[in-house]
């Protein structure tokens, strides 16, 4: 995605603090333990989850294989191992069973006109109504209520299956309703016209966004979609799963590893900057989730015989949580604002699959909640040493339940 102008509206991703002290260290860790300063008073503060990190190692565009990645497989309290992600179904056991997040990202991305010809850019965050949208919009300043936005086509209309006749383009215009405090966005109500759809009309006049530190990429949208994306809603994919292939999941489920699937569309939520000195202080924008009956059922088929719940990816450890709050997993539709960080206490998920989180972010609280985040930083920093790559295009670690450090 690209940049929206912070001293009025926020980003839907953090910027890059890829060049930060690692106050996060271990070494960091053992002089605040010599001066009376616990763990947990550091794992509160944002500063001990800094870490360096070489541009060259944000991964850029993706590679041609997705399960080519390289997968660093953390097995005990101690131990870890580095693997390649096709090795995946024997890193796992027959029984285990994979929950996925099925959200696929929409074109969120739109680019327009003032009347008066100034350049607008929205970032479609989430729906609040029909055809009423929350963006994050640039400039933002300068769209207050009432302003109107002209957009302008990013693809042509398809043409007719059977006459190959190309439709007129149909207008796509808006109008600026209100700011919203909460996210410094605006209220966008789109004008549709009759016998339309704005999803369709989004295919044409909208961009799958991409992250802001993703400034040099040859990807294709599809490459920016998981292979089992099916419910439209999100902003941003949910990158772990897309290292899975079609003859992977085959091949897991050949070995006798399930599947189950939730759907979290991925908002400004899971990437909206932590920027308080306490984390424990930071309030997470909610994102909508659904975890169906079914996934309820095969998740407790797969506990009572025995196998582990891992979760593919940061949103569906949210999702799966989230849906568990009231104390035991049910059956879940609706907004969740969890937020996990050092000290939570787990009810449904027992190992991961993830990629490499930018520092200080809420997806690094998130895995140090599991592993503990010194060990994290150390895994990082070995991580970087052998040259992994990095962010959502990068490669990945799976989280084994021996790995799970209690707090």
């Amino acid at each position: 995605m690209t940049g929206i102008d912070r001293n009025d509206d926020r980003m839907a991703h953090p910027q890059n603090h890829a060049y930060t002290d690692a106050a996060g260290s271990s070494s960091t860790g053992t002089a605040a333990d010599a001066l009376g300063i616990s763990r947990r008073e550091l794992d509160k503060r944002l500063s001990s989850y800094d870490y360096e990190l070489p541009k060259e190692q944000i991964a850029q565009t993706p590679l041609s294989k997705r399960d080519s990645s390289r997968l660093l497989v953390v097995d005990s309290v101690s131990h870890h191992t580095n693997s390649i992600f096709s090795n995946l179904p024997q890193c796992l056991k027959p029984g285990d069973l994979l929950v996925l997040n099925n959200t696929r990202v929409i074109p969120a991305r739109l680019y327009g006109r003032k009347p008066t010809g100034a350049p607008v850019e929205l970032l479609l965050i989430e729906e609040r109504q029909e055809h009423c949208w929350l963006a994050l919009v640039k400039p933002g300043r300068r769209l207050k209520p009432g302003a109107k936005i002209i957009f302008e086509a990013h693809q042509p209309p398809a043409s007719s299956s059977d006459t190959g006749d190309i439709p007129p383009l149909l207008p796509l215009t808006a109008t600026i309703l209100a700011r919203d405090e909460a996210t410094g966005g605006r209220l966008v109500e789109f004008e549709v016209p009759p016998g339309a759809s704005l999803a369709a009309l989004l295919e044409q006049y909208g961009e799958i966004p991409l992250p802001p530190y993703i400034t040099d990429s040859q990807a294709l949208p599809e490459q920016y979609q998981t292979v089992y994306a099916q419910t439209a809603g999100a902003i941003a994919a949910p990158t772990a799963g897309l290292h899975f292939t079609p003859e992977l999941l085959e091949q897991c489920r050949e070995r006798g590893i399930k599947q189950a699937y939730v759907t979290l569309h991925v908002g400004v939520g899971t990437f909206r900057p932590v920027e308080v000195d306490d984390v424990t202080d930071h309030k997470m924008h909610g994102e909508w989730l659904e975890v169906p009956a079914a996934t309820v059922a095969q998740i407790r088929e797969a506990k009572a015989a025995g196998g582990r719940i891992i979760a593919v990816g940061t949103t569906v450890v949210r999702a799966l949580e989230g849906a568990a709050a009231g104390g035991e997993l049910q059956a879940f539709s609706g907004k969740t604002e969890l937020f996990i960080y050092p000290g939570y206490q787990w009810r449904v998920v027992e190992g991961m699959i993830t990629n490499f989180h930018l520092p200080r972010s809420s997806l690094l609280m998130l895995v140090s909640a599991m592993i503990g985040r010194e060990r994290l930083l150390d895994l990082y920093r070995e991580a970087i040493a052998c040259s992994y790559r990095f962010y959502s295009f990068g490669d990945a670690m799976l989280i084994l339940p021996e790995a799970f450090t209690s707090y």
